[in-house]
């Protein structure tokens, strides 16, 4: 179902419409989805020199935006929807964790540009339930360097916001507590308190090396999601196999620009070698094997 051209922008219909989006089927999705990238395009191509480079920008900023839109819902209905294909429950949790670590990157891209999504059905959203008290703790400070006041006067730190994000070191999880004093000046009331670095998940509990530990297991180890959240209960966290999904789709919004990097680099050469080892599988009936 190719879009016809119109006055009319396709941002206006899915701002103003998404509903629409929901009784789609895959298929028509899929076919609106690769007329939206041709528009992308083609808008880039046919820009004339009159238009301001901010016009510009902001129109390819709002294509990706409707092309993610769309992503979203094709995906959350492959998520969601009804399935007609028949395949056993390991399948199933390979190909829902794929589709769940795609639905979770174009969020995360989303949110870059500004964006918030909700679901087409609201739900309760879950309770972050406090992370194991037997866990190591290690303390990070964040103070302010310089702690006199403009005034002239020392600052008296009058409390503490305390943050935990859960860690993993080799063989063993633990708890990062960061704490920011508020410190302030009895003579001018002015606060002040040092900021936190920012984390590749904003407002998430996992640290870099936890997300670098999932990545590296699922990728490097060959372990799925589900077989690592069950890894991670039996150490005494509880991580589903949804939350581990948004993780690896927020962390590969993230590395984005370093994949591109490497694309470019790789186009650069003249030749491409790959590894097109087969790899035999077991049958769905009886016990031959195949390529």
């Amino acid at each position: 179902m190719p879009l016809e051209p119109s006055s009319t922008p396709f941002a206006a219909t899915v701002s103003h419409d998404v509903s629409a989006l929901d009784g789609m089927d895959p298929s028509t999705l899929r076919t609106l989805a690769k007329s939206l990238m041709e528009r992308i395009a083609q808008d880039a191509k046919h820009s004339t020199h009159h238009e301001s480079q901010l016009q510009s920008e902001l129109q390819l900023r709002q294509a990706r935006i409707d092309a993610l839109t769309v992503e979203i819902r094709l995906l959350r209905h492959l998520r969601f929807g009804a399935k007609t294909e028949a395949m056993d429950a390991v399948q199933a949790k390979l190909f829902e964790e794929a589709n769940a670590e795609d639905l979770g990157a174009a969020m995360q891209q989303l949110a870059q540009l500004g964006i918030k999504t909700t679901p087409a059905t609201p739900k309760a959203r879950p309770t972050r339930q406090p992370l194991p008290a037997n866990f190591a703790r290690v303390d990070i400070a964040h103070e302010p360097e310089n702690t006199t006041c403009g005034c002239g006067n020392p600052l008296s730190r009058i409390s503490q916001d305390v943050s935990e994000r859960l860690d993993y070191v080799p063989g063993e999880f633990r708890v990062e507590r960061h704490i920011r004093g508020v410190w302030a000046c009895k003579c001018c009331a002015h606060l002040r308190q040092e900021a936190v670095a920012t984390q590749i998940i904003d407002g998430g509990i996992p640290t870099a090396r936890l997300l670098a530990q999932v990545l590296i297991a699922k990728y490097d180890d060959h372990l799925p999601l589900y077989r690592q959240g069950e890894i991670y209960e039996r150490a005494g966290i509880q991580l589903s196999s949804s939350t581990l999904a948004d993780w690896v789709g927020a962390c590969g919004a993230a590395l984005a620009p370093i994949a591109q990097a490497l694309k470019t680099q790789l186009l650069r050469a003249q030749v491409l070698h790959a590894d097109e080892s087969p790899i035999t599988i077991l049958a769905r009936k009886g016990e031959k094997t195949r390529g």
